[in-house]
């Protein structure tokens, strides 16, 4: 199969590397998945360029844990009637050594998430790690219907969903933005009350629209938002980090205490099984309703896929996707 991997860690354009490499088969409780699309996230480049001084797990990794793709081959224990089925993949790299870079990947049967005909490659792709992790953050600490959910961010790739997720579930979403100038982006349909944080006093907007304060808020930047998360949360309420931008986080304790503020940090590669397979299923179900879009960016051949990984680091609004040759 022609595959991407890399043996050390470093700069894309100068570890990355395609060629062929052998066909994986599958053990047992395993698909294999001919890949046709493979999602590119930010915890992909991290772990190529050893982030926060991590080492390589495996002396090869294939990177990348999102894609999809057609089931086409079943390991012992596995439904035969599973070969042909249409899937999407997320945390093929998670703890294993061979991602989705590559045309064919074995996963896990549960990690293959069957995908409704009327659903494109594309959107597949680009569920996994922002989509669970935006699952998470919203509903790990129960439902939102009828709740005022706060999403920062919600024009980058897990805050879209997480508004998306929130508004299916039944809450009221209140979303920021980093400019005025972004806020004709945010969709209307899924966000009741938009802010730019560049305004004069953010948490006064957000407190006009919500004067009892918010319950749960999906935080992109803990070390940033953490005097204004506190300026408009309800007592009890929760916030859902999924990002920082300072490594040590300053927090105003005393006040978040008073508020009896639930703080929970959110890393996808960890979440309890249960909550995966939950999270993959409404994915699947919010996005085969129309509740559920993504926005996709730029696109690559797999021959490409440096650039791919150095638009990531870049910064990119859309999904980055690498097209495997079929």
């Amino acid at each position: 199969m022609l595959a991407s991997w890399y043996d050390r860690q470093g700069p894309a354009a100068d570890v990355l590397r395609v060629g062929e490499l052998p066909d994986p088969t599958p053990g047992p409780g395993e698909v294999r998945v001919r890949v046709t699309v493979s999602g590119v996230n930010p915890g992909d480049t991290k772990k190529r360029r050893g982030w926060l001084g991590s080492s390589m797990p495996y002396p090869r990794v294939i990177p990348h844990s999102d894609a999809a793709g057609v089931v086409d081959a079943a390991g012992e224990g596995v439904d035969v009637r599973r070969i042909g089925q249409r899937v999407w993949i997320y945390g093929a790299q998670s703890y294993r050594p061979f991602g989705t870079a590559a045309q064919y990947t074995v996963v896990p049967a549960d990690l293959a998430v069957p995908l409704p005909d009327h659903l494109s490659d594309e959107v597949g792709a680009a569920l996994g790690i922002p989509g669970i992790t935006a699952h998470r953050a919203v509903f790990a600490d129960g439902p939102v219907d009828g709740k005022l959910v706060l999403v920062h961010g919600v024009l980058g790739g897990v805050g879209s969903l997480a508004a998306q997720l929130a508004r299916w579930g039944g809450a009221r979403v209140i979303a920021t933005v980093r400019r005025g100038a972004d806020l004709a982006q945010v969709d209307p349909a899924v966000v009741s009350h938009a802010v730019a944080l560049d305004q004069e006093d953010p948490a006064a907007a957000i407190r006009a629209y919500a004067p009892e304060g918010v319950h749960r808020i999906v935080e992109v930047s803990l070390s940033d938002n953490a005097d204004l998360d506190n300026a408009v949360v309800a007592n009890g309420a929760v916030i859902a980090a999924y990002a920082t931008s300072a490594d040590r986080t300053e927090i105003p304790f005393w006040p978040l205490l008073f508020n009896n503020v639930i703080l929970r940090l959110i890393g996808s590669d960890d979440f309890p099984e249960e909550a995966k397979r939950q999270a993959a299923r409404d994915l699947t179900a919010a996005a085969a309703v129309g509740a559920l879009t993504v926005e996709v960016g730029d696109r690559y051949e797999l021959a490409d896929i440096a650039k791919a990984h150095d638009r990531v680091d870049a910064g990119s609004r859309g999904r980055v996707l690498v097209t495997l040759p079929q």
